[in-house]
């Protein structure tokens, strides 16, 4: 067993973990602080038929146009990143996105008083900033992540998401009650300068030249990897990557499910208070308790993942993706159909959780299987990602009449059912935990398999010499 001084890695996990958080809750904050500027009822501006209207009042479409901004901003950042990422590694390029992240968060409100150009700018400015995020997740879990430990750094990592959520929905509510909406985004751009201040402190894209890190562990993280995974090679295989029909399977799941989650995660307080008729403190509770106990869950699942010797490694990932995609489409399927609010609530809470079993599924199928490039197959997921903040807020636009439009909401939670249970049927023929014929290079003939993986494991399994 390692003692505490070998477990630096978990420090550098902690820092990313943070850092991703932060960089993703600064974009969301407009979801909740959408109810609080429609209720500041001391700024209204002139319309054009000579009436007043709430400045901050937007419409479906203007709110679907603000969050075009983050996914514009996202699509076109993802592949630079990751380029930057590839060429001088990921402290300094994800320390510029945190800075962009937190500066633009800071003029948000500026900007949204100023006009609608202004604010889809800044919106535009934090999804460049988030654009960095899967690509940074990518080269964690690839430069520092035992491949014994993959589940627990994807669970751990991948969950920043569902957190930033809780945590952004939580902390507006309050600002919305007391200061005022406006300090909501002043607070989350200074603890973005904070953690990513630990960052530049802590981070080093090596672990066999981090002074903090001992023999022993430096062992133990690259236990059973290749020369070409411990090693930083500017090469990446594209088209072979992109062609492979098992990474092909893994994006199409991400899609499906991150629209499915970016759709809760956007809407949500507006159905809990539109159409369920909760009150502005019983959407906030509810919306984070649902995206809070996705954290548990996905620990919980990562954990399993990586400790359960007594089944394969295959059969793992089909159980977890089925929870993961499957059924979180059965379960959003299901909330527009309760005859109850209670009901509603109840499957609302358990597609949050359900979809916290992810990073035991399709992404650590994805990562196994692309080992020392899962930087650029997670990266991609980033991009899928990019697309379901598009397709999110254009379904919404195309489907909903005003925010309490019944039979537009059944629509958007039935298309999304459909779309995941699909992809995680694609998912069964294509699983494996093997390694891609593209990883293999011709310094893989001295290649170790990890013991979990399959019956194939050699008994012979020798550590990785360090230099």
């Amino acid at each position: 067993t390692m003692s505490c001084c070998n477990k630096f890695r978990f420090v550098i996990l902690s820092v990313g973990f943070l850092c991703l958080f932060s960089v993703c809750a600064n974009y969301m904050i407009i979801n909740f602080t959408f109810i609080c500027m429609t209720g500041d009822s001391g700024d209204v501006v002139g319309a054009e038929n000579g009436t007043f209207r709430q400045r901050y009042d937007y419409t479906p479409v203007e709110k679907s146009y603000i969050h075009y901004g983050v996914a514009a901003g996202s699509i076109i950042g993802t592949f630079p990143f990751n380029i930057a990422y590839v060429k001088w590694g990921a402290k300094y390029p994800f320390l510029a996105s945190g800075v962009i992240s937190a500066l633009s968060t800071a003029l948000t409100p500026l900007a949204a008083q100023t006009g609608m150009i202004p604010f889809v700018i800044v919106r535009f400015l934090q999804g460049l900033a988030f654009a960095a995020d899967f690509a940074c997740l990518g080269m964690l879990t690839v430069r520092w992540a035992p491949l014994a430990e993959t589940g627990i750094f994807l669970g751990f990592l991948t969950s920043f998401t569902p957190l930033a959520n809780t945590v952004s929905n939580a902390v507006s509510g309050l600002f919305c009650t007391t200061l005022g909406w406006r300090w909501a985004f002043y607070f989350h751009a200074a603890f973005t300068l904070l953690v990513f201040t630990l960052w530049l402190i802590f981070y080093s894209d090596d672990p066999q030249t981090h002074g903090c890190v001992k023999e022993k562990e430096l062992e133990w993280i690259q236990k059973d990897k290749t020369e070409g995974h411990i090693n930083r090679d500017p090469f990446i295989p594209y088209k072979a990557i992109c062609t492979n029909r098992t990474i092909l399977v893994v994006w199409f799941n991400a899609l499906t499910e991150l629209v499915a989650i970016v759709s809760l995660l956007t809407y949500a307080p507006i159905y809990l208070k539109k159409v369920l008729g909760l009150s502005i403190e019983s959407t906030a509770f509810w919306t984070a308790l649902g995206s809070g106990l996705h954290l548990p869950v996905k620990l919980v699942m990562a954990f399993l993942s990586d400790y359960v010797k007594a089944i394969s490694e295959v059969k793992k990932m089909v159980f977890f993706n089925t929870l993961a995609v499957g059924l979180v489409g059965v379960f959003m399927g299901m909330i527009p159909l309760m005859p109850s609010v209670p009901l509603a609530l109840t499957f609302f809470v358990l597609t949050y959780a359900m979809a916290g079993a992810n990073s035991s599924g399709f992404y650590k199928c994805g990562t196994l299987h692309s080992r020392q490039y899962a930087h650029f197959v997670l990266a991609t997921i980033q991009f899928t990602k990019c697309t379901a903040l598009f397709i999110g807020p254009g379904l919404y636009a195309l489907l909903m009449r005003s925010d309490d439009d019944k039979r537009g909401w059944m629509w958007l939670f039935m298309i999304n059912a459909a779309a995941t249970i699909t992809a995680n049927f694609l998912f069964y023929p294509v699983v494996t935990d093997q390694p891609a014929d593209f990883t293999k290079t011709e310094l893989t003939e001295s290649k170790t398999v990890n013991e979990n993986s399959s019956p194939q494991s050699k008994s012979s399994t020798q550590t990785t010499e360090i230099e």
